[in-house]
């Protein structure tokens, strides 16, 4: 006797029924599954940013909202180009990028180089989760505001103090997502290569690591957020350089369009990253979000 699911169409064959899943399944090696949609989720998105640019554009023009509480994109647009012709604060505006890109991705690839080898071993190891997760949850809710005075006082008003300040925010997403990843796999793949004769450090390799690292990865892109939300209060004491100081300094002289422009380029190269890391997912963990 066969079984018919309940959901299925009289009549349909299977191939269409799974083309109802998928829109196009590979065929190719190394070719991803297509995904339901997503051309017109793109077209949305752009309509939905052109709509509220529109109306920005009419609210501004119409004066029921003063400039200098929300100028208009026209004017928004005019001073971005006055700051790449001009700069701010005798410095070009690419440098201001580049210093605020530096100091987050800096603290980035440091919070990735610990953070991940840690949340890797208390992930697998109860005594390192012991050790290490009461102290990681207890700082991970704290606003870097609160503990930027200990970094001035510990590391002074340097460089040091604002990669740290942005490190500190990376490490607990990075880290704990880590450790959600090992947690995710499959205790009987484990318990398989362990009786296949693998070692620790090849079950590590070769199972536990394939497994975590769509966890892994999606850590990184949350913890990255977090690294340019915290580079405001990172650039709040003695900095002469970068995005977030040029969002404070121009708040200071209601300077409203060049805050707007800080914060649209903050939150743009934010994006492109993260852009870039779903790339990267795409390529290297195809399977996510298929199975």
């Amino acid at each position: 006797m066969t079984m018919k699911a309940d959901n299925a169409i009289p009549g349909a064959p299977r191939g269409a029924l799974l083309r109802n899943v998928f829109r196009q399944a590979p065929t190719k090696p190394g070719q991803t599954y297509g995904v339901p949609g997503e051309g017109n989720t793109i077209r949305i998105s752009v309509a939905a940013v052109l709509s509220v640019l529109a109306l920005w554009q009419i609210v501004t023009a119409s004066g029921l909202i003063a400039p200098l509480f929300l100028p208009s994109p026209v004017a928004v647009a005019e001073k971005f180009f006055a700051l790449v012709q001009n700069g701010y604060t005798n410095a070009p505006l690419l440098q201001h990028i580049l210093v605020s890109a530096a100091r987050v991705f800096a603290a980035f690839a440091l919070a990735c180089v610990i953070g991940i080898p840690l949340g890797l071993g208390m992930g697998m190891s109860p005594t390192l989760r012991g050790l290490f997760d009461p102290f990681l949850e207890f700082y991970r809710p704290i606003p870097p505001l609160a503990y930027l005075p200990l970094m001035i006082i510990w590391f002074g008003i340097g460089e040091t103090s604002k990669i740290l300040l942005i490190f500190l925010s990376v490490l607990a997403p990075v880290a704990l997502g880590a450790r959600a990843g090992v947690r995710s796999v499959a205790i009987e793949q484990i318990h398989a290569a362990y009786s296949l004769g693998a070692t620790r450090s090849q079950v590590l390799r070769e199972v536990v690591l394939p497994s975590a690292f769509p966890e892994i990865l999606t850590a990184m892109r949350i913890g990255v957020g977090f690294g340019w939300t915290t580079l405001v209060a990172a650039e709040m004491v003695a900095a002469t350089q970068g995005l977030g100081y040029m969002v404070l300094s121009a708040s200071q002289f209601l300077q409203t369009s060049t805050v707007l422009v800080g914060i649209i380029l903050i939150g743009g190269i934010a994006w492109i990253f993260d852009l870039a890391m779903r790339w990267v997912e795409k390529r290297l963990v195809p399977w996510k979000g298929r199975m």
